[in-house]
């Protein structure tokens, strides 16, 4: 197989990708379904992300008002709830950016956008292991040179403490479980507070094990890094100085509000939650730790980092503005990250709109491509 465009990797990135360079607008016809090749293990762009929702209770999305998958930002998914519940609230929400869609509106708005776009008949199930630099492309793990390749391979996997992989009382947040009537909760970030709430509405006393108090925002990437003035900032600073930040920004946090605030207050009152620095001896062992963080971890961006002898700073490849990897991207052929391993172009990579701006940017190049 041999092609144009290839997407590695079947996530909400790779959903986000190739919506994006399926449209047409004034000017611009889009690509075809059959110039783009999709290579995945399961053809459902939320087959991880769902169960992973479920998880943890999950209801709302914590997403900016334009986390959405479409390719333009507007009109996202506040203008089509104020449609349907003939309501301006959604939109003024949007406005001041505190819109958060249901998760059963988000998975409806996925599927929708599936269906829309083609992306089924684009879909290859196949695993790709390398990528390899060649004249004229990249080979991909012997399914064919492509000119135009977006890596978008999503979290390498969930973190558990050393100390605590083999412990049986232990349960990673991200995967199916009930509740004990005691239950230690490790971790300190948006998914730790969650299962707090929800093993207190369980009716289960809970103690939140941390060693630093989590920053209260509504995101996790200051919203100032979203405009062109902050990005361009950001994308002036040192190797050291950018990875110090990306360290920063991956701290734990949550969002403010009484929402989270009362009933950890009110259950404390009751003798039902409680704050340690270590574990104790709880039933239930849930680790909100997240996922394990670096390019190291991926097999496929480590390999490719050590044949390539690709620019790294500790646990980020080095990318261009773009997001695509200056050493192997030139005006015929562009090698580009998407989601998580894209933070390096832009710290809030693993959102939706990150996910969207690693998006149009691919398309670009592959639009200013002399050989398109």
């Amino acid at each position: 197989m041999d092609g144009r465009v290839a997407i590695v990797g079947s996530g909400l990135g790779g959903l986000v990708a190739y919506a994006t360079l399926r449209h047409a607008s004034p000017g611009r016809r889009g690509l075809e379904s059959a110039e783009i090749t999709v290579f995945g293990h399961d053809p459902d762009p939320v087959a991880a992300w769902r169960p992973r929702a479920a998880a943890i209770r999950q209801r709302r999305m914590r997403s900016e008002s334009d986390g959405h998958c479409l390719p333009r930002s507007f009109p996202g998914l506040a203008v089509r709830e104020s449609l349907r519940r003939l309501t301006p609230t959604p939109l003024v929400l949007s406005v001041c950016d505190r819109y958060r869609p249901s998760v059963t509106d988000f998975l409806s708005h996925v599927e929708e956008v599936r269906g829309r776009s083609g992306w089924d008949s684009s879909f290859a199930a196949a695993t790709v292991e390398r990528v390899r630099a060649v004249p004229g492309g990249f080979e991909l793990d012997g399914h064919g040179v492509f000119r135009h390749v977006l890596l978008a391979p999503g979290h390498p996997g969930h973190a558990l403490p050393p100390e605590l992989e083999d412990d049986p009382r232990v349960v990673h947040a991200y995967e199916p479980h009930d509740y004990a009537d005691s239950v230690a909760v490790v971790g300190a970030g948006m998914a730790a507070a969650t299962e707090w709430l929800n093993a207190l509405a369980a009716g289960a006393k809970v103690v939140s094990v941390r060693r630093r108090e989590p920053a209260r925002r509504p995101l996790n990437v200051d919203r100032t890094l979203f405009s062109k003035r902050g990005l361009a900032g950001f994308h002036a600073t040192g190797s050291g100085e950018r990875a110090d930040l990306l360290r920063e920004l991956s701290e734990p946090s949550y969002p403010p509000g009484r929402a989270w605030d009362e009933p950890l207050e009110r259950a404390g009152r009751e003798g039902r939650f409680r704050v340690v620095a270590e574990l104790n001896g709880a039933e239930q062992v849930i680790c909100a730790t997240g996922f394990r963080r670096g390019f190291q971890h991926d097999p496929l961006l480590r390999r490719l980092a050590d044949e390539h002898t690709l620019g790294t700073a500790e646990r980020w490849l080095v990318l261009s503005p773009d997001a695509t990897v200056p050493a192997l991207t030139d005006a015929s052929r562009t090698l580009s990250l998407a989601g998580v391993p894209a933070q390096w172009a832009y710290p809030a990579a693993d959102t939706l709109v990150g996910m969207k701006y690693v998006a149009r940017r691919f398309l670009r190049r592959i639009e200013r491509c002399p050989t398109r």
